[in-house]
């Protein structure tokens, strides 16, 4: 049985390593600021396409499901490329994966149909997914395992920082921009004009050109890191292996409910803003909210990252999960304001949660972190079937009695934190 040669995640031996290991710290930035930025414009795309293609909840949560279907499908290949090509390399595939997505929104508004919209998602989230697989290890490594909680949070603060700034610009472009076309886009329910996709179009056209630019600045320092490839390509069996690790599969399960809950939530916040009950507010104010949510979760993980250096991390994890569960239930039960805001703070309690369970469940794993980051990144799937599972709730019983499945979710979170609340034996 062969065994897994080590990657090397140190900066090359020059006379510039300062620089080196800065220019890393940024690069690695940049990439958290980048897919989470991305990522969260879903929230701002589903109450757009809901209107423009008349479908229901259930229907179009297939948003998310063909967004994060590419976490199931191209994690582990993406882990695999990691180890045969390098980090920084790996990293350039997944941003030019990521470009392509975005210029497959022409064709998909040329055409006005939402099975195009969704494969132009399914493309990108496979660039975001290569991407991921990159940075979660790589921030993890870069210093002592004892504070890699406390680093990878701090890490994903700029995740935050995409996700609270590209909802509010992407609510003016596409929510706003576009109201004038809604009524008369709709076309036997599957297609639209293209003139009501343009400005859409235009969005990623713009993230394409941003994005080759960071390609572009990622390909010129793709020698910054000293690392040993492994060319092997090996099966299967022996990443999922891990799975036998009882802390890893926990983990890796509430990676799958964490990331489910919390897309769901956020595919959701648009529409639950603009019930009477609530506030009543029109589409693009009530998207310009939705950076409220966001936003809450980056000025938790910087709070968080210092949180998780004083407290043992799956106690804060456990708090932070009850909170949630304790803020869906106010939410669920109250009207106007208070309903509003209490789901929106969820953001802040969501803040430390992705981070704390990716380096609870990576703990110990040594030379196959790169492995458990690409199965961990599988888990992530969790974004396409639970919202699914949400939005038919919602069809069934409303947006309010819908928001008990992600609750069931942060249940299994705590349980996790609980149990991962000592460090793992040596």
């Amino acid at each position: 049985m062969t065994t897994d040669s080590a990657v090397s995640v140190c900066p090359a031996q020059s006379d510039d390593d300062a620089r080196a290991r800065r220019d890393l710290r940024v690069f690695t930035f940049l990439l958290f600021f980048a897919f989470g930025g991305i990522t969260s414009l879903n929230d701002v795309l589903i109450p757009k396409l809901k209107m423009l293609f008349t479908l229901d909840y259930r229907d179009v949560m297939l948003v998310q499901s063909a967004f994060f279907a590419a976490y199931f499908v191209v994690s582990m290949p993406a882990a695999w490329l990691v180890r045969r090509i390098g980090y920084m390399r790996a990293a350039v595939v997944g941003l030019a994966t990521m470009t392509a997505g975005c210029l497959m929104f022409l064709p998909a508004s040329t055409y006005g149909t939402f099975a195009l919209f969704l494969l132009a998602l399914f493309v990108l989230a496979a660039g975001i997914t290569t991407v991921q697989v990159v940075a979660n290890p790589l921030i993890s490594m870069l210093g002592p395992a004892a504070s890699a909680s406390s680093r990878l949070t701090f890490a994903q603060a700029f995740n935050s920082l995409g996700t609270t700034i590209f909802p509010y610009v992407g609510s003016a472009l596409i929510l706003g921009s576009l109201a004038g076309v809604e009524a008369p886009a709709a076309l036997a329910g599957t297609s639209v004009h293209p003139a009501a996709t343009r400005v859409i179009v235009h969005t990623y056209f713009g993230l394409a050109a941003v994005l080759t630019v960071l390609a572009a600045l990622v390909w010129v320092r793709r020698d910054a890191l000293r690392e040993d490839r492994d060319l092997t390509l090996r099966p299967l069996p022996p990443a999922l292996a891990l799975l036998a690790r009882p802390r890893f599969a926990f983990g890796a399960l509430c990676i799958f409910l964490y990331v489910g809950a919390e897309v769901s939530i956020g595919s959701v916040i648009v529409n639950y803003l603009m019930q009477p009950g609530v506030l009543g507010l029109a589409p693009e104010t009530a998207g310009k909210h939705v950076p409220f949510y966001w936003g809450g979760a980056m000025i938790g993980r910087f709070i968080g990252a210092e949180l998780l250096r004083r407290f043992a991390p799956g106690r804060v994890l456990a708090f932070a999960a009850a909170t949630v569960i304790a803020l869906l239930a106010i939410s669920a039960s109250a009207s106007g304001a208070l309903a509003a805001w209490s789901l929106l703070a969820v953001g802040l309690f969501n803040s430390i949660m992705f981070p704390t369970i990716f380096t609870l469940a990576s703990e110990g794993l040594g030379a196959r972190a790169a492995q458990g980051s690409g199965i961990l990144c599988v888990a992530i799937v969790g974004g396409a079937v639970l919202p699914v599972l949400t939005g038919h709730a919602a069809d069934l019983w409303g947006l309010s009695v819908a928001l008990a499945v992600p609750a069931l979710c942060y249940a299994g979170i705590v349980g996790f934190g609980w149990y991962a609340r000592r460090p793992l034996a040596a």
